[in-house]
């Protein structure tokens, strides 16, 4: 067996991998019945300027994996440093977590949070294979920045982001 064919360990592999900070994001859309859905998610990244193209994944598994695949359109609405609790809510399988959030309709309906850092609101542009995941590739259509303090995730745990914008904090 060679050195590329070694086993990893999953466990000290996830392990290793939370030591990258990230931020925090819900993804929101809207399911096959015309009901809001949405995920948690710290796998958000910037792929293009020249066309803005965003991507994130969702594990084969997730409960709205149905739902985010076959959905047209997508925002990834990135939390703040006080929403920990939606950020733990979103992360949740099941139930309806939309009942007591104030959200806007944003393009084709899909609901964005009433607060946010910034918002992303995409077209699926592309879907690939990846491993236990699927990564989606969308086109943001518009967005929203409102330069707040955002939610950090890192070795597992949340973080406050607030030393990025001071002037969020009293």
């Amino acid at each position: 067996m060679s050195d590329d064919d070694q086993p990893i360990d999953s466990n000290e592999f996830r392990r290793a991998l939370s030591g990258f900070a990230t931020g925090v994001a819900v993804v929101t859309a809207i399911d096959a019945d015309g009901a809001p859905t949405g995920i948690t998610i710290n796998s958000f990244n910037s792929v293009s300027l020249e066309p803005p193209l965003v991507l994130w994944s969702i594990a084969n598994s997730a409960y709205s994996y149905d739902a985010f695949i076959n959905a047209e359109h997508f925002v990834v609405n990135l939390l703040t440093v006080e929403q920990e609790e939606l950020a733990t809510l979103f992360a949740e399988r099941g139930g309806d977590k939309f009942s007591s959030l104030n959200c806007n309709a944003g393009l084709h309906g899909v609901p964005i949070l009433p607060d946010y850092v910034a918002c992303f609101e995409c077209r699926t542009e592309h879907i690939y294979e990846g491993g236990d995941h699927k990564i989606i590739v969308g086109r943001v259509l518009r967005f929203d920045d409102r330069e707040r303090a955002p939610l950090i995730f890192y070795r597992s745990q949340f973080f406050d982001g607030g030393d990025l914008y001071p002037g969020d904090q009293e």
